[in-house]
């Protein structure tokens, strides 16, 4: 490990865990704790969404994607940012306006049921659980290349300081953490594009004429197809991508930190400037790579492709650009799972301790104490497995999680606020026809089974062909919460008028 890496490693740390000890003194409610008080402004939550969404798999895996893949590596890229209209035209405000402090008290706002709490919790525990042990592994192996640390010590590193942010200064240490990082990943994108457009004479047309000699692809390398060969799968992904942020609970957390539903709009634009720049540069990043490092030797450093950018990085600035983009890439997965373990912290604190089992009848001071243990549990629990799941196919746990967001999560919401016939079993039914279709299609994916050995967890034949089965699931769980819903017959329409001038006003009486 070079002097370079350890000092921009330690400058990282050191500023975070400055930002923490600031934070903590702010932190002495559970409102400051799970929502940095709604004091942010639409700027500093656009940024710290963009922090918290722009994971290693974003920085490190689309850029690997497109060197190795070319057009087909960019889908991610399009889907991630698509996304976050589904998120700015459905989502971002009647959810601030209804909710507290997670989902499931803005599901909770029409329903007012502990079944239906219950089932939100479960929902948003089980997408924390597998994006954190995916985020933990990818930590362990990216780290362990990037610094030359063990993986279970690069797991413990990455886990003990997570548990630091939340665990002493909750939404506000977390929300600046990701604030940092993402200006960091910013600039660091910024200065690497722009040395690779350097190299084409700031010519786009070179550029692209350039790479189609530049790899063993060929022509084919600006063409789809090369990784995704089946149409349906390819639609299948991107509907998980375009429609699962919209239900990630780590992401739709962050809009109780505004102040109202305006501000809550408004990082959303921020966010969504910033994502889109990001992901626009992914293309220098793929490009540059792939012609300036080759196709060789970014599959000899990592087989995914996602040492790419730190080896174009070290190509085109040497040891120091390198040894920044690997403690940034260090920041990248610090921020993303402190916000996860955050959300994992609500859901269990907040909704199943604070709601269901104290009813609403819990102090401050034991909202906090729940939090803080919520916290410390969710992180041990998530570390401990990710020490088991060294070996293990990781790519069914994002694809599981973005499953589950879309099918159990999305249908719920857009239903509570849009369908006056809406009831609390269509709410239960949707939820569970969602997270249980989910998973058991992935669990017949072939990212579970596969008949070359090694491909996935275990050898055999998948039963579905599709790698991520959200064209499925999706239907299945607004198709669950409708049918739940008729069936009932219940209504509440007065609830529901009631909910839907707070979702559009934001008025709570």
């Amino acid at each position: 490990m070079s002097p370079t890496v350890i000092t921009l490693f330690l400058i990282i740390v050191g500023i975070t865990l400055i930002v923490t000890y600031f934070a903590a003194k702010r932190t002495k409610t559970a409102n400051e704790f799970y929502t940095a008080g709604g004091g942010l402004t639409g700027w500093q939550n656009g940024l710290a969404i963009a922090g918290d969404y722009l994971s290693a798999a974003s920085f490190l895996g689309i850029a690997g994607m497109i060197a190795l893949s070319g057009f087909d590596g960019f889908f991610y890229s399009i889907g991630f940012l698509i996304a976050y209209l589904v998120v700015l035209f459905i989502v971002a405000e009647p959810l601030r306006n209804l909710g507290k402090y997670t989902l499931a008290d803005m599901i909770n706002s029409r329903f007012d049921a502990k079944k239906v709490r219950a089932v939100a919790a479960l929902n948003t525990i089980t997408i924390v659980i597998f994006y954190m042990i995916a985020q933990l592994v990818g930590a362990g192996a990216l780290i362990k290349l990037l610094f030359g640390i063990d993986y279970w010590m690069a797991v413990l590193i990455v886990g003990v300081m997570m548990t630091i942010y939340v665990l002493f200064g909750g939404m506000t240490a977390t929300s600046w953490v990701q604030i940092i990082k993402a200006v960091l990943l910013m600039i660091g994108t910024i200065i690497i594009s722009f040395m690779v457009l350097a190299k084409f004479h700031f010519n786009l047309f070179e550029m692209f004429k350039e790479m189609k000699t530049a790899t063993p692809l060929g022509a084919d390398y600006l063409q789809p197809g090369v990784k995704y060969k089946f149409p349906l799968d390819t639609i299948s992904l991107m509907l998980a991508l375009v429609l699962g942020t919209a239900g990630l609970p780590h992401i739709l957390m962050r809009f109780f930190t505004v102040k109202d539903a305006k501000t809550a709009r408004t990082s959303v634009i921020s966010a969504t400037w910033i994502i889109g720049i990001f992901y626009v540069l992914t293309i220098f990043l793929g490009f540059g790579a792939a012609y300036f490092v080759g196709f060789d030797k970014i599959i000899t450093a990592n087989a995914a492709g996602n040492m790419a950018a730190p080896l174009l990085a070290g190509a085109l600035g040497g040891d120091f650009l390198m040894s920044f983009v690997s403690a940034v890439a260090f920041a990248t997965i610090l921020a993303v799972v402190a916000g996860l373990v955050l959300s994992g912290a609500s859901a269990f604190a907040h909704d199943i301790y604070g709601q269901i089992i104290k009813k609403g009848k819990i102090t401050e001071k034991q909202q906090m104490k729940a939090a803080k243990y919520a916290s410390i549990g969710v992180s041990v629990f998530s570390i401990l497995l990710t020490l088991f799941a060294q070996k293990m196919n990781v790519a069914f746990l994002v694809s599981l999680a973005f499953c589950v967001a879309a099918s159990a999560n999305l249908p719920v919401i857009v239903y509570t606020i849009y369908w006056k016939k809406f009831n609390t079993s269509g709410a239960i039914t949707g939820m569970l026809s969602g997270l249980l279709s989910s998973l058991m299609l992935v669990i017949v994916s072939p990212n579970v089974f596969s008949p070359v050995k090694g491909a996935a967890i275990f050898v055999g034949d998948p039963l579905i062909s599709l790698t991520n089965p959200a064209i499925i699931s999706v239907p299945l769980g607004f198709i669950g919460a409708y049918i739940g819903t008729v069936i009932s017959k219940k209504q509440d329409l007065k609830r529901f008028a009631e909910v839907s001038v707070k979702a559009n006003t934001g008025l709570k009486e």
